[in-house]
């Protein structure tokens, strides 16, 4: 009772400071501009940490952990192909989308891309944005019930009141300060992250020589102990399968490419390339740490308790962290990965309001007549509708059906999307028509494939980036480029 008294204490405290850090930069939010992309001024090393921080979400602290833990060195290939990505999208693409988005003065993800494309930006942006806010709407309820259930699990709390916690956190200064309050409170929970995935590791292989009473007295012991399928590339598989295992894990790549609107987002914000340039060193630093820290704490997980012994996979990384530093340090470590699960609801529902408002309901009251005195009052009132509704939607609707669209959002919006801007930036050949048609075909192409039980054998993020492609360079040869 006193370590749960103590973990709740630590978890208050910080959840408060990242409020009030989040009201306070808030404060300087003074247009539709500073709301939606933070006025294009970021700082290189915000930019770089809050993209981080939400890209990783609470997959760093606790998928990722427990896939270790339970797939052994097998999961290796997806943590190459998430790395391999991130390393590549802030080499690659980053400055390329940031001078982009500079050059046309956009503002959201949807005008980024759809400005491109002369006379069929109005169609690919609405197109565009639709899809966000439809996918990303039910993402932020996902975000939500993950709340709910990481508070279940920590605190024994319902998990229909651990919601209504995750929600009374993130909506006040995420519809107060928007983009701006979002990336600086990502700031703090990349710095937490990075220090539990640092000093989780090298505790715990400290623990572990000191403990010859654990299952092993280190991660490659616990492998071979649990056995050969943990100290398998391929999990135990052969042939055919095999090569399943490693392409599933690595075609975790193709959602990096700049296909993912939070995280481009946070592109466009840069304020100059050498900002740019020290954002990129940064982001690929921490990515690199991150992972290795994270497969660690999984492997580390597996040395003191065994396999099969935790009820749930993913809590591997708060057990290891109660098991290996005092109460209150583990308690600040764990609300670690609260923070990851917080910095990815807040950034996905300023994106979708954003997009709504920008892209969707001001042009529409534009064409009606209605003229808008105040466009940040819309940008705040449709954050707090989209909040409420997600909210709705997280307790009335089943969790199977949210976390497959969840699913649905990486395979579907981050290969399309990330098929489209790789071509838009690298083929001059290719045209609007032909990208408004890419778009359609890879949202409905995922909808099909997973919906038809198919990404069970063959993962929806690679075949979809493989359609995908093949329609964008297909229609950009056979249609014509419009007028």
């Amino acid at each position: 009772m006193a370590q749960q008294t103590q973990l709740l204490v630590v978890m208050l405290a910080y959840l408060g400071i990242l409020i009030a850090w989040g009201v306070w930069q808030g404060r300087k939010v003074k247009t539709t501009g500073d709301y939606t992309i933070a006025g294009r001024r970021l700082p290189g090393w915000v930019a770089a940490l809050s993209e981080r921080a939400t890209g990783e979400s609470s997959w760093a602290l606790l998928g990722l952990p427990g896939a270790a833990y339970a797939l052994g060195l097998a999961e290796i290939w997806t943590a190459l192909g998430c790395v391999a990505g991130i390393i590549t999208a802030w080499w690659l693409l980053a400055w390329r989308i940031r001078e982009a988005a500079d050059q046309s003065s956009s503002i959201t993800f949807s005008e980024f891309l759809a400005v491109r494309f002369g006379n069929m930006a109005p169609h690919i942006k609405l197109v565009s944005a639709a899809a966000i806010v439809f996918f990303f709407f039910f993402y932020v309820g996902a975000q939500f019930l993950g709340g709910g259930k990481t508070l279940f699990t920590m605190f024994g709390l319902e998990a229909r009141w651990g919601m209504l916690i995750t929600a009374a956190i993130i909506v006040p200064y995420t519809i107060y300060g928007g983009f701006r309050s979002v990336v600086y409170t990502d700031v703090i929970q990349a710095m937490i992250m990075i220090v539990a995935l640092v000093a989780g590791p090298i505790t715990g292989l400290i623990y572990l020589s000191r403990h010859p009473e654990t299952f092993a007295g280190g991660m490659m012991e616990a492998l071979e102990l649990a056995g050969p399928q943990y100290t398998s590339l391929t999990g135990g598989a052969e042939g055919f399968a095999a090569g399943l295992v490693i392409v599933g894990g690595f075609s975790w790549f193709f959602g990096y490419l700049g296909g993912q609107p939070q995280l481009s987002m946070r592109f466009m914000a840069i304020s100059d390339r050498n900002q740019a340039i020290r954002a990129r060193n940064i982001g690929i630093a921490w990515t690199i740490v991150a992972y290795i820290g994270a497969l660690m704490l999984g492997w580390i997980g597996l040395a003191i308790f065994g396999p099969d012994t935790l009820h749930d996979r993913e809590m591997v990384m708060p057990a290891v962290m109660l098991k290996i530093f005092p109460p209150a340090i583990a308690a600040l470590l764990i609300t670690g990965a609260v923070a990851a699960m917080i910095s990815t609801a807040d950034s996905l529902l300023v994106l979708s309001a954003t997009e709504f408002s920008e892209n969707i309901l001001k042009p529409a009251l534009h064409k009606r007549g209605i003229n808008i005195s105040n466009g940040l009052a819309i940008n705040r009132l449709t954050t707090l509708t989209l909040a409420a509704v997600a909210l709705v939607v997280a307790y009335t609707i089943q969790s199977k059906l949210i976390f497959s669209i969840v699913s649905y959002v990486w395979a579907g919006i981050g290969a399309t999307f990330s098929v489209v801007v790789l071509l838009s930036f690298f083929w001059k050949r290719y045209h609007g028509l032909a990208a408004l048609v890419t778009i359609v075909s890879g949202l409905a192409f995922t909808i099909i494939w997973i919906s038809s039980g198919l990404d069970t054998l063959l993962t929806a993020h690679l075949v979809n980036f493989v359609f995908t492609l093949s329609v964008g360079v297909l229609s950009a040869l056979l249609l014509p480029k419009p007028q």
